[in-house]
């Protein structure tokens, strides 16, 4: 079991070491890479296929911002789930998540915009093979309610 996590240049890091964080909590592998669709394709393709020679359960997490081919070209040469997770930029207003929402016919990358939701997205994947992943979403699911809960009783009292 592993998440790959790809990002589109390393000033995607700070946002990357978010759902990173995430995947800890879930005691799931990862791989932090760093690949531009844009500028280095072939590089890019090479590294995924060796990740798909290898017939480990995995997902890839596409981080990039702007115009987001990343997701993609990530999609279109892998069979594993492809999650998109762009970051918000402040300087284009939200604009450029746009790119991440419309892929052509037979890309389908799922599009996540919080770091830690496509941590989740990640474990409830692989989870479907994994019984103690699958355990520890259950686990998050069930601290959420909790805290919920605790939360109304306190605006009750």
């Amino acid at each position: 079991m592993r998440a790959i996590i790809i990002m589109g240049s390393p000033s995607d890091e700070p946002f990357s070491r978010q759902i990173a964080d995430a995947l800890d909590e879930f005691d799931i592998p990862w791989d932090l890479r760093v690949a531009s669709a844009h500028k280095v394709p072939e590089r890019l393709i090479s590294m995924l296929r060796s990740y798909e020679s290898d017939d480990e359960p995995k997902v890839y997490i596409t981080v990039a911002g702007r115009s987001n081919a990343l997701s993609g070209m990530v999609d279109a040469q892998v069979t594993a789930p492809v999650i998109a997770c762009p970051p918000y930029s402040g300087k284009f207003a939200g604009g450029d998540v746009f790119s991440s929402l419309r892929a052509p016919s037979g890309v389908a990358p799922a599009v996540v915009l919080e770091p830690r939701n496509a941590a989740l997205l990640t474990a409830k994947m692989l989870g479907l093979a994994n019984s103690q992943i699958k355990e520890a979403v259950e686990k998050a699911q069930q601290a959420h309610r909790e805290r919920l809960l605790e939360a109304d009783q306190a605006f009750r009292e």
